[in-house]
């Protein structure tokens, strides 16, 4: 059922306003996906909680077969676009919003024992951009990644504009984190996967790193320190 929301100061949608600031502070246990193709992706997993929609009044007529199947346990708040600007804090023209429980992160040695005999893991260090984060996950869901390990300094996959960024794969691809590279390291040892590095600088010798991401990069004499 499609409730009617005509004032930004509505209780009811109290967790879809100042949008970005709560990405910065956080949300007590929930993230917030945004856009339609994402929307879509929640709603066909079984294993994602949804605890509410928020969509404009357009979105909600050019979705209104999506919306139709949304469970009666699941609130599906509409605005007017107006309305759900001064809600959010800035103009969302996707129009489409939703706050989802965020899932339990997995020890890193039980996701590596969980992966089939042989699996591809990706693994990230100090990776700070969202947007990089997203086109990293989409990329490992395109090349078939089981997992993705990520460092204390890494951003968090499940950043509204990382979901976005990734077309909905930091949902699907499990990760889980590790104290630093060096930890990363052991724990792909010690569950005997061959590790390999790559540094974005081209001219270091790699000592040590993970696919897709260098870990540890140490300049050749007289090069500068490489680039992360």
């Amino acid at each position: 059922m499609l409730i009617p929301i005509t004032e930004a100061s509505d209780p009811r949608v109290a967790g879809y306003m100042s949008v970005r600031e709560k990405d910065l502070v956080g949300r007590d246990g929930l993230f917030m996906a945004e856009g339609e193709v994402v929307l879509r992706l929640l709603l066909s997993r079984p294993d994602r909680e949804l605890r509410s929609i928020l969509v404009s009044q357009s979105s909600a007529i050019r979705m209104a077969d999506l919306l139709a199947g949304v469970p009666d346990t699941v609130p599906v708040y509409v605005a007017a676009q107006g309305v759900m600007d001064a809600l959010v804090g800035f103009h969302i023209h996707r129009g489409v919003l939703a706050l989802v429980a965020a899932p339990p992160q997995p020890d890193a040695g039980d996701l590596l024992a969980s992966l089939p005999a042989r699996a591809l893991v990706v693994g990230l260090v100090g990776l700070a951009n969202h947007d990089n984060m997203g086109g990293i996950f989409r990329n490992a869901a395109a090349f078939g990644a089981a997992a993705v390990l990520l460092d204390q300094g890494c951003c968090d996959p499940l950043y509204r504009k990382a979901i976005r960024v990734s077309v909905g794969a930091s949902l699907i691809v499990p990760y889980a984190r590790v104290r630093d590279g060096a930890a990363m390291v052991r724990c792909l040892d010690a569950a005997r996967f061959r590790v390999v590095s790559l540094s974005p600088a081209g001219n270091v010798a790699t000592t040590s790193g993970i696919v897709l991401h260098h870990l540890a990069a140490a300049p050749a004499a007289g090069d500068p320190p490489a680039q992360t």
